[in-house]
């Protein structure tokens, strides 16, 4: 059941400085992660409660004293240090963009993927083409492109997608492998995680995974330098041709935080050669973070937030769902849903399906 959404209205004199905030959203950023990157954020850090002085930062971090003062300013009206007389120190806001995870994978792919290409997205949302992808590269989604990616870009984006993903498996296994699958087919294995921890979790389970060629080609690497490649499979294929069947007889067909990457007939379509390719008694699990079912306001404002970067780069018609939109795909597909387990993780929900 969807978590109810609750929105308190600004007064007026808060949403003005809300539009402010917006106005200069890209010079916070940057701002943000030069303090990071710098070393700025670091040194207030080990500076202890009473903070140090931009003369000192400056000292410390072998930057010029006048940019160091510009930057701790700035961070100073975006609630990342606070200045009390002449020493600033760290806040909690700027600890978190120092430290915690989660900020740091979603900042890094921010800048690093998505940055120049979210200009384009009116265009993208014009045209339904990811219009921002020609500023990473040439090809008609990002997917054609991940193995091509310059490699710091391709590290944010693997770091973005793992981050909301690794933990999931531990609580997932148990659940996929209850009636103990023989073969078991991994859709959107992507660098092959999933696969890797199957091939771990049983020791008779065979596991083929389907994908693009190049995403493919570093999961076999990674298979095969773990020494547990003789139980699995590999088998190319582009997901937005209706014509490719699935390999058959899977006892279990595994989809995480993989169908928000497609529109919702492309889902339809995928969901309807997966219910083909089951064994008798076979079942489809399918994984994702949908924007209703969060908890807590931070998680649905990334989810919404990364549909722009579907829109705009990924692909230009796909999105972080709705769960009422993927029952929809999933019962146009000709499956029902058996079970949904909204416990997995904290952001996760896992839907259990069968054929009708």
């Amino acid at each position: 059941m969807s978590k109810r959404i609750v929105r308190d209205e600004k007064s007026l004199y808060e949403a003005k400085a809300e539009a402010q905030k917006l106005a200069f959203a890209p010079f916070a950023f940057h701002a943000a992660m030069a303090l990071r990157d710098l070393g700025i954020l670091r040194a207030l850090a080990n500076s202890g409660p009473e903070g140090f002085t931009a003369e000192r930062v400056a000292q410390l971090t072998h930057l010029p004293p006048y940019g160091v003062k510009v930057l701790l300013e700035a961070g100073m009206v975006c609630d990342l240090v606070a200045l009390e007389k002449d020493h600033f120190r760290l806040c909690k806001l700027g600890l978190l963009v120092l430290q915690d995870a989660t900020t740091r994978a979603n900042m890094d792919f921010t800048a690093d993927v998505c940055y120049r290409g979210m200009s384009h997205l009116a265009e993208a949302v014009k045209t339904g083409k990811p219009a921002g992808l020609k500023e990473l590269g040439p090809w008609p989604t990002i997917y054609e492109g991940l193995a091509h990616l310059p490699r710091h870009v391709q590290q944010s984006w693997f770091a973005f997608d793992h981050h909301y993903s690794d933990d999931l498996f531990p609580a997932a296994l148990p659940v996929v492998f209850a009636d103990r699958p023989k073969r078991l087919l991994d859709v959107g294995a992507n660098t092959g995680k999933f696969s890797l921890a199957c091939l771990s979790h049983d020791a008779e389970v065979k596991v083929t995974l389907l994908d693009l060629p190049g995403q493919l080609a570093m999961a076999q690497q990674s298979i095969d330098a773990s020494g547990q490649g003789t139980r699995a499979a590999y088998h190319p294929i582009d997901f937005l041709d209706p014509s490719r069947e699935f390999p058959g007889g899977q006892d279990a067909i595994w989809m995480s935080q993989f169908l928000d990457c497609f529109g919702e007939n492309e889902i339809v379509s995928i969901l309807e050669r997966a219910r083909r390719a089951l064994a008798p008694d076979g079942r489809i699990y399918i994984v994702d973070t949908y924007w209703d079912n969060q908890e807590h306001a931070a998680a649905r404002f990334v989810l919404v937030m990364t549909s722009l970067y579907f829109t705009c780069l990924a692909n230009g018609t796909s999105k972080m769902y709705h769960s009422d939109d993927m029952r929809r795909c999933v019962q146009r597909a000709g499956l029902k849903l058996e079970r949904e387990v909204d416990d997995l993780t904290l952001s996760h929900t896992m839907f259990v399906c069968r054929p009708h």
